[in-house]
């Protein structure tokens, strides 16, 4: 990736409005977005050596968040993973954390 090239985010919120509008904000802030509403559709196109970041939500079907990391962290893991979720509890804080996200 060249100095000037955006750096990339994978973006993953089964919330379409939230997912659109952290898009944006994303975008705007001047990172190349990929945004997905479901953890698989972001695994398939995931390989070793991302050069960039996942931000996804917690609380989504099929995978959720934490099940996520985990899948990422057998494919690479030096990619940095930051969790967010609206609806998050003191023992999922301390798991994402001990597991190695953000």
């Amino acid at each position: 990736m060249a100095t000037n090239d955006p750096a990339p985010v994978i973006l993953i919120d089964d919330d379409a409005d939230l997912l659109k509008a952290t898009r944006q904000t994303l975008e705007l802030a001047g990172f190349a977005v990929s945004a997905f509403s479901m953890a698989r559709e972001a695994l398939a196109g995931l390989d070793a050596g991302f050069a960039g970041v996942v931000v996804s939500d917690i609380r989504m079907p099929e995978i959720d968040g934490l099940q996520l990391y985990d899948h990422i962290v057998e494919v690479d893991p030096d990619i940095p993973v930051i969790l967010v979720t609206g609806h998050g509890d003191i023992a999922m804080a301390v798991k994402a954390i001990k597991d190695g996200a953000y």
